[in-house]
């Protein structure tokens, strides 16, 4: 249950916390460890604002856009790069700086070819964490590499309700604690009556688009 006084536009994405905090829990971060998180939508920057809390040597983000770029450095991104578009092979971006890959990869991307640019990025022992990936994979995965690397990977819903709960609850409280910024991903407010265009923002994918809520309550 949320707190009366906290509004429920900041509330309304609490919802998302307790699979990201589960999925920092599993990545076993600690500060020499170099974190790669893929896509800065709503997911990508809270799963950006709770890893950083985990003090990692380097927390490595990428997006196709500057502004969503620009909110992960504010939350605490060390490294922050451009994809050109959405089928770019990471590394292909980032190898001269991270030459050996990334101890902990988060895909926080719809598509399910995401995975195999994680495995491509993932360092030798390193572990990547499936925040993301629920599509369609339409890419030949190589099951090789991920034994030849030694690599776990991991999915991040939590399978017991009670941890559910104790998710939820850390969640809220990084957000009243103002550890976890969740107003700022609210980038539109729609009135129902408007829903349509709702979904046409959402589908435009913009840089300044991040998360649209349809508002039941306004009144017109």
């Amino acid at each position: 249950m949320l707190p009366k006084d906290l509004p429920l536009i900041e509330g309304s994405l609490i919802e998302v916390l307790p699979g990201i905090i589960h999925a920092a829990e599993l990545a076993e971060i600690s500060p020499n460890k170099n974190v790669l998180i893929t896509g800065q939508g709503v997911s990508g920057l809270i799963m950006t604002q709770v890893v950083s809390l985990f003090s990692p040597r380097n927390l490595v983000v990428t997006d196709l856009f500057d502004e969503k770029l620009a909110l992960a450095r504010k939350y605490g991104a060390t490294h922050t790069y451009k994809i050109p578009h959405e089928h770019a092979d990471t590394m292909e971006i980032l190898k001269h700086d991270f030459p050996d890959g990334f101890d902990v990869v988060i895909p926080c991307l719809l598509e399910g070819e995401g995975m195999v640019d994680a495995i491509q990025a993932a360092a030798q022992n390193g572990r990547i964490v499936m925040y993301g990936c629920i599509g369609t994979c339409h890419k030949p995965v190589d099951f090789f590499k991920i034994h030849k690397k030694r690599l776990d990977i991991l999915s991040t819903e939590p399978k017991r309700d009670i941890d559910n709960r104790r998710y939820f609850e850390e969640g809220l409280r990084l957000v009243l604690d103002g550890l976890v910024n969740t107003e700022e991903m609210i980038t539109h407010i729609v009135p129902l009556s408007e829903v349509e265009r709702a979904f046409q923002l959402r589908n435009e994918h913009k840089g300044d688009t991040i998360h649209v809520m349809v508002d039941c309550e306004i009144k017109e």
